[in-house]
C-alpha cells in the first residue's frame, strides 16, 4: 500500500527523531519498538539494542475498523511504543491508531530510511600519529569510515555517497581542506562516494589493483598501488595491498598508528571471500585473506590500531566508542588469526552469511558499469552490511 492511501487516523501520533532514538538506546533506556513492516523484511534488518525490546505486527493487521484483540495484547499497554516502518508512512497510520485506543505511542520519523540517515563521527582517542583521526559510525548497516585531519589537511577512508557533503563540511568545521577520499576496494554493500568527491574538488583515490575488475573511471581519479604514499599535514597515508576479500583490497596505514583494513579484518570477525569470485573462487581467496593478514597485517606492531569499514551486532566497542583493537588484542582474542591455513580457510567458509542485498547492482555501481541517481543508490544500501565471513563474533569477549 502506498503511503498516501492510509486512512487518517482520529488521533495524530508524535513522531520522535532518528538521533533522539538512537541517543536513548546508547543510553541504555528500555525503549519498545513496534516494527510494522513484512515479517521478511523485519527478519533481515532491525533496531536492536541490550535495553530493546522489539515486536513485529505488520501494518496490515491494523488496516480493520475493529483490530483482532490478539493482535492488541501484543502491544504493551504499560509503557510508550515507538512504531517504526519502512519509511514512515505506515508507522504514523498504527501509531495513531493505537493513540485512539488510549496506547502510549509515537511513531520514528521517516522509519527505517531515517534510521538509515544516522551517520555519527566519533574522535579514536587510541591514535597517536600526527594529527587527529575520527571514525564514522552508520549503525543501521554497521558502515564504518575515517576522517584524518592533521593542520589544514583532511583525508576521508571509505566514503559513503550518501555522505559526500558531510565530510566536507566536517572537514570545514574542522578547519581543515578535504585533500583525498580513499577507497578500500569496491564496495558490494555501498555505494562509494569516491566519485562524487573527486568531482568536488577532492582528489579520489583507488586501489591499483583493482583497476582489472573493469573499473571506467580508472583514468579520472588516482590509482594506489601497495607501497604508495600520501602526505595529510605531516600524517602519512601508506597503501598496504592486502587481498582476501577481493582481489584489489588495499589497506592503509595511517600515521603508522591504525591501519584502515576496509573488509579485510574486523574487530569481531575477519572477512567473507566470495563476493568477488563466487562460491568456487571462495577457498582460493580464503588462502589469499590468510597470507595477507599474516604477512600484512598482523606483522604489524601489537600496538598498531586495526579499524576495519564495518561492525557488527556481535562487535565490542572500545573504551572511546569506537570500533577499533590493536593487533595484539586482535591476536589474542580472535582463535581464527591462530590457526594454520588449513584450519582458517575451514572457517571462514563453514558459516558465510546471506549475501548483501542488492550486491551485484551496487558493484557494478561502484566499477562505474552502471548508473544510479542518489535515490536509487540510497536505496540500494538499505539493510545489513554482511560482510564479514561469520554472523556471530570470532573473538572472545
Amino acid at each position: 500500500m502506498n503511503p498516501d492511501d492510509f486512512p487518517t487516523p482520529d488521533v495524530e501520533a508524535e513522531t520522535v527523531a532518528p538521533a533522539e532514538l538512537k541517543a536513548r538506546i546508547d543510553a541504555g533506556e528500555s525503549v519498545t519498538l513496534l516494527d510494522a513492516r513484512m515479517a521478511s523484511d523485519y527478519e533481515e534488518w532491525r533496531i536492536d539494542g541490550d535495553a530493546v525490546e522489539s515486536i513485529n505486527v505488520p501494518y496490515f493487521e491494523f488496516l480493520d475498523d475493529e483490530i483482532d484483540e490478539d493482535v492488541l495484547d501484543r502491544i504493551p499497554a504499560d509503557r510508550e511504543v515507538t512504531v517504526l516502518c519502512a519509511k514512515g508512512g505506515a508507522s504514523g497510520f498504527v501509531a495513531g491508531a493505537l493513540a485512539e485506543r488510549g496506547y502510549d505511542v509515537n511513531h520514528l520519523e521517516d522509519g527505517m530510511n531515517g534510521w538509515a540517515r544516522i551517520y555519527e563521527r566519533v574522535p579514536v582517542t587510541g591514535y597517536d600519529g600526527p594529527g587527529a583521526l575520527y571514525q564514522y559510525q552508520r549503525p543501521s548497516s554497521g558502515c564504518l569510515g575515517y576522517l584524518l585531519v592533521d593542520g589544514d589537511e583532511a583525508a576521508v577512508i571509505d566514503p559513503l555517497r550518501a555522505f559526500t557533503d558531510r565530510y566536507l563540511d566536517d572537514a570545514d568545521e574542522l578547519g581543515a581542506d578535504l585533500l583525498y577520499a580513499f577507497d578500500t576496494h569496491v564496495h558490494a554493500d555501498h555505494v562509494s562516494g569516491v566519485r562524487e568527491l573527486d568531482a568536488a574538488g577532492v582528489e579520489g583515490v583507488i586501489p591499483e589493483p583493482a583497476v582489472d575488475r573493469g573499473i571506467t573511471y580508472a583514468d579520472r581519479v588516482t590509482l594506489a598501488a601497495d607501497g604508495d604514499e600520501f602526505r595529510v599535514g605531516d600524517a602519512v597515508v601508506e597503501a598496504v595491498y592486502t587481498p582476501g576479500h577481493t582481489t584489489g583490497m588495499t589497506s592503509y596505514l595511517l600515521g603508522d598508528s591504525l591501519l584502515a583494513t576496509g573488509d579485510g579484518l574486523f574487530v569481531e570477525s575477519v572477512a567473507r571471500p566470495d563476493l568477488e569470485e563466487g562460491d568456487d573462487g571462495a577457498p582460493e581467496a580464503a588462502r589469499m585473506l590468510y597470507e595477507s593478514l599474516h604477512e600484512r597485517v598482523l606483522s604489524l606492531p601489537d600496538d598498531t590500531l586495526v579499524g576495519g569499514a564495518h561492525f557488527s551486532d556481535a562487535a565490542v566497542p572500545a573504551d572511546d566508542g569506537t570500533y577499533v583493537a590493536p593487533v595484539g588484542d586482535l591476536t589474542e582474542r580472535m582463535a581464527a588469526l591462530s590457526m594454520d591455513e588449513d584450519a582458517f580457510v575451514e572457517t571462514v567458509l563453514a558459516d558465510m552469511p546471506p549475501r548483501p542485498a542488492n550486491y551485484e547492482d551496487i558493484i557494478a555501481t561502484n566499477l562505474g558499469q552502471r548508473t544510479a541517481d542518489d535515490e536509487e543508490a540510497f536505496t540500494l544500501e538499505l539493510g545489513p552490511n554482511n560482510c564479514a565471513a561469520s554472523q556471530e563474533s570470532l573473538a572472545d569477549d
